[in-house]
């Protein structure tokens, strides 16, 4: 881990947030006293720093319930915007966990193009790893060679076996053919890459729903989990995506991934209020050990500056 530390990098992942937050909130607390002129101060801060407007309005409404009126530092600001950042964090804090029964777990990965799709989900499958579940791989975004053959390297490196076929090939059938081999040698979970195009929602949407229809043969409860990857440097467009994909794929969870020292991470907190989505995990850079499960209480503090 070259000497850095994982709090180290996720400092990185939310410098940006963070430093414009902090700097907005410098100097807000111009008199003796928390009044409606700072807390406007503080609620425009926030939506500037990628929070949006609805955590915005919220955090602005509880520390005038909770602080109105009294004394306040600036350091004791930006603690109160931490613990109000991390109540509407927490809720949504939570580890995908193996937990189906007859196995495997089928967890569909979901995303646009370039949004680390592929390689979460090997850091994904080394997360499972790292706690002793058996682990398969299906290459399901058969639209793309590039994908399947950077799934192939992927398993390759962790040591999980594979499921794949040609380019151009039926995803559902892929699928299948994973969800047979990982009962067959009693595999935990099966991770499954699908396509990440959008340009024509309703065949990407029939796509998904003959994997959903495939999949229902095999195991009425499958998939268990459908977690879309979100590329954190796309900022507030990041939640236009969480919209198309719940459409289209009916995501039940959350990763956000690239928080490094171009991200946008109080994103995040937009995401969590708006949508109330599980996060699963967040990922700080290229590395196998570089995706985390989520701890909303260091992101806030990191967030709000006071880490």
């Amino acid at each position: 881990m070259s000497g850095e530390s994982w709090s180290d990098r996720l400092f990185g992942g939310f410098r940006k947030t963070s430093e414009r937050l902090s700097e907005n909130l410098t100097g807000v607390v111009g008199k003796a006293k928390l009044d409606d002129s700072t807390l406007d101060d503080v609620e425009d801060a926030l939506i500037v720093s990628d929070l949006g407007p609805a955590a915005a309005a919220r955090i602005r409404a509880r520390l005038a319930e909770k602080r109105f009126g009294l004394d306040i530092t600036e350091r004791e600001l930006k603690e109160a915007v931490a613990e109000e950042i991390a109540e509407i964090l927490r809720p949504v804090a939570k580890p995908l966990e193996i937990t189906a029964f007859p196995r495997p777990q089928v967890v569909l990965v979901i995303g646009v193009n370039g949004s680390g799709k592929t390689t979460t989900i090997a850091k994904l499958a080394h997360l499972f790893q790292e706690d002793d579940y058996g682990v398969m791989l299906a290459a399901g975004d058969t639209f793309r060679a590039a994908a399947i053959a950077q799934l192939g390297t992927w398993a390759e490196r962790i040591g999980a076996p594979i499921v794949r076929g040609p380019q151009g090939g039926d995803p559902a059938s892929i699928v299948f053919d994973g969800v047979k081999a990982a009962t067959e040698q009693g595999i935990d979970a099966l991770v499954v890459d699908t396509a990440g195009r959008l340009q024509n929602k309703r065949e990407l949407m029939d796509e998904l729903a003959k994997i959903r229809k495939v999949l229902g043969r095999l195991n009425p409860e499958a998939p268990h989990d459908v977690v879309l990857v979100l590329d954190a440097t796309n900022g507030q467009n990041a939640l236009s995506q969480i919209e198309v994909f719940r459409e289209v794929a009916g995501v039940t969870g959350l990763i956000m991934t690239k928080l490094d020292g171009t991200a946008r991470g109080g994103v995040l907190v937009a995401a969590a209020e708006q949508y109330g989505l599980p996060i699963h995990a967040i990922g700080v850079g290229e590395k196998i050990d570089d995706l985390r499960p989520f701890d909303p209480d260091l992101v806030a503090r990191v967030i709000a500056g006071v880490a």
